[in-house]
C-alpha cells in the first residue's frame, strides 16, 4: 500500500512539475511588447549606418525577460522592396527562431520558405541591440514583416566560449570593471 501512495505521489509530483515547464516555456516569461511608433521598426541605413525608423502599421510584439533572442514582432508596411534595398543595409543567411504557437502572426516556418523562395528579404534592424544580438527585419513583396532578434559573430563566440577576440566590443560588465 506504502509503496502506491509513493509512486502516485512521484507521478503527480513529476505531472505538475512538467506542466509548469511547459507553461512557463511557451507562456510564462512573454509578455506583449506595447508599441513605441517610430521606434519599433527600424532599419540600418546604408549611407549613416545608423538605425533609422521606417514607415509600418499593425505592429505586434512579443518579448522575455529570460533571454534577448525570445523577441518576436509583426507588422504590415507600404515600402516597396525595391526602395528598401537601395536604402537600407542587406542580411544574408538569417532564417527566424521559432516563436510560440500561440502568437499567430510570427509564422519561422512560412518565413523561412518565403525567403529561401526570393518573396522576402531580410535587414539590419538594429547592431547589437543587446551583446551579441542583432535586430534582424524581414519584409515579404506584399509588405508584411517580421522581426526577429539574432545571434551575431561576437554573440555565437560568446556563447559558445570560443575566444571574442579584438573585433568585438567589451561586454557591458566588462566595460563596468573597467571604469
Amino acid at each position: 500500500m506504502n509503496g502506491k501512495i509513493v509512486a502516485s505521489v512521484v507521478v503527480l509530483s513529476a505531472a505538475i512539475a512538467g506542466g509548469a515547464l511547459y507553461y512557463l516555456q511557451v507562456y510564462g516569461y512573454y509578455q506583449e511588447v506595447a508599441a513605441d511608433p517610430g521606434q519599433d521598426v527600424t532599419l540600418v541605413s546604408l549611407s549613416s549606418g545608423e538605425a533609422e525608423p521606417i514607415l509600418y502599421d499593425n505592429f505586434q510584439a512579443i518579448d522575455a525577460d529570460s533571454s534577448p533572442i525570445r523577441y518576436r514582432a509583426c507588422f504590415t508596411t507600404t515600402m516597396s522592396q525595391p526602395l528598401l534595398t537601395e536604402t537600407y543595409e542587406l542580411v544574408e543567411n538569417k532564417v527566424p527562431r521559432v516563436g510560440p504557437d500561440w502568437f499567430d502572426c510570427f509564422d519561422a516556418a512560412r518565413i523561412e520558405t518565403e525567403l529561401a523562395a526570393g518573396t522576402a528579404l531580410t535587414f539590419m534592424g538594429q547592431k547589437n541591440v543587446h551583446y551579441g544580438v542583432d535586430r534582424i527585419v524581414a519584409i515579404t513583396a506584399d509588405g508584411r514583416g517580421y522581426v526577429w532578434h539574432d545571434l551575431n559573430d561576437c554573440g555565437e563566440k560568446s556563447y559558445d566560449g570560443t575566444v571574442v577576440g579584438e573585433d568585438c566590443p567589451p561586454r557591458p560588465d566588462d566595460a563596468a570593471e573597467t571604469d
